[in-house]
């Protein structure tokens, strides 16, 4: 099963239905600039938060670019979480 991803004006969309959303940069780039709504799971430390990504609902992964955010979407499949979407572009 491949990793669902959208656009940034998709995950727009899907907030203002109040979708949640994880960021997944480190912590200085987190506090310098978020998602006001984000919750922040750095990269590094998704494997001993994997309940943090577990929902009913889709769960949107956010970091600078995409890399990252898909690298921990793809470690969640792998686990069995399969509601998160990657977010191309961060």
């Amino acid at each position: 099963m491949s990793v669902r991803e959208i656009t940034i004006e998709e995950l727009k969309i899907a907030l203002s239905n109040g979708s949640a959303v994880i960021d997944v940069r480190e912590s200085d780039e987190f506090e310098s600039g978020h998602v006001p709504t984000a919750k922040h799971v750095p990269l590094g430390t998704v494997p001993s938060n994997v309940d943090a990504f577990r929902s009913d609902a889709e769960v949107y992964v956010v970091c600078q670019a995409g890399g990252r955010s898909m690298r921990a979407c793809e470690f969640l499949h792998d686990q069995g979480v399969t509601n998160v979407v990657n977010v191309i572009g961060g």
